[in-house]
């Protein structure tokens, strides 16, 4: 991945190197925050109404632009902007080989009825996006054909956003906002683009006249060459980082549980709510599609039981299950949740 910022901190160019494609439309730029008037008609602080885009400013001008790092594992370019009575620090890294460009924002936010959104137009076709939810995603589309598809001018996800066209795909990853509208138009040139917008920051004034006043540390990703795979793979990547633990010993700490079908995602691992000591772990598929895996232990159990979602035993699985010594043979549907109760000695 190659990207090429320029003066004003955005992204000029984008450009795939293992598939050698430019992702940035024709004289547009990425990474580009905008503000909007935010006055709902009704619920100030629950609602957003589509008059919002009647009012942006691109927040383009920036107050400073510096390399912090410059190695050959990791670049990196800080930029500084200072809008209203806010002020905003971005830190652009791009690791060596890496597919995904990450930007960290820390936010000092001071501003009454705005919104503030972060956009990537893109150099696709779409017809449709897909939107993490709990255990799986849905689709939606990016047209405005219908009134119905017209009144999704804003939409939730979790961790991700994906959209591309046959073959091709990009994913948009953040730890900490929901929000997003995503839609089609057509370019000066001609030519069809996608944009990607994430609502960052509101500032309403009732019922709290002081809501989301001070300051914010947000992170996103964007993520090219992917399907819906890497996008799962990105999201996890960005809300759950690599930690360091001090006063562990040197030797190697064993996974409790090992899965060997990255669709299938392990999602948590607890103790039983009954106090007993046993071992909980639920997991689901993540792809949309049938998915075998084997579920490898490493640690004592004496048996296994299929449960719901209240840790209650199912006389009949809804999973198919084969036990062979550590090793739990699975074979889920798309977008199946499994919960397994491991008994402990």
């Amino acid at each position: 991945m190659a990207v090429t910022i320029d003066a004003d901190g955005l992204f000029s160019s984008v450009v795939d190197l293992a598939a050698a494609r430019e992702l940035m439309p024709r004289g547009a730029r990425g990474n580009l925050l905008q503000l909007h008037r935010d006055t709902p008609t009704q619920w100030d602080a629950w609602d957003i109404d589509e008059h919002y885009k009647r009012n942006t400013v691109d927040l383009s001008a920036a107050e400073s632009v510096e390399v912090f790092a410059d190695a050959p594992e990791q670049v990196g370019v800080r930029v500084t902007r200072t809008f209203g009575s806010s002020r905003l620090v971005e830190r652009i890294t791009l690791a060596a080989g890496s597919p995904a460009i990450d930007l960290h924002l820390e936010i000092d936010w001071h501003e009454k009825q705005k919104l503030l959104k972060l956009a990537f137009p893109l150099d696709l076709h779409a017809d449709r996006a897909a939107s993490e939810i709990q255990f799986g995603h849905v689709f939606r589309a990016t047209h405005t054909n219908t009134s119905w598809d017209a009144a999704r001018f804003e939409t939730v996800a979790h961790r991700w956003v994906h959209v591309g066209e046959p073959g091709y795909g990009v994913a948009v990853a953040n730890d900490s906002t929901y929000g997003h509208d995503i839609g089609r138009s057509t370019g000066p040139d001609g030519r069809t683009r996608t944009t990607v917008r994430l609502s960052l920051l509101r500032a309403a004034v009732f019922p709290d006249p002081a809501a989301d006043q001070g300051r914010h540390e947000l992170r996103v990703s964007l993520r090219v060459g992917a399907g819906i795979p890497e996008a799962v793979a990105e999201g996890y990547r960005l809300n759950r980082p690599l930690r360091t633990v001090d006063g562990v010993s040197a030797a190697r700490v064993e996974h409790l549980i090992e899965v060997d079908n990255p669709a299938v995602v392990v999602e948590a691992v607890k103790l039983a709510e009954d106090r007993s000591g046993d071992l909980i772990v639920r997991l689901y598929e993540a792809h949309g599609s049938r998915a075998r895996a084997r579920v490898i232990r490493h640690f004592e159990a004496t048996d296994v039981t299929e449960t719901d979602l209240l840790e209650r035993p199912l006389a009949a699985g809804a999973a198919t299950l084969s036990a062979d010594g550590p090793a739990l043979a699975l074979e889920l549907r798309p977008f199946q949740l499994v919960t397994l109760r491991f008994a402990r000695p």
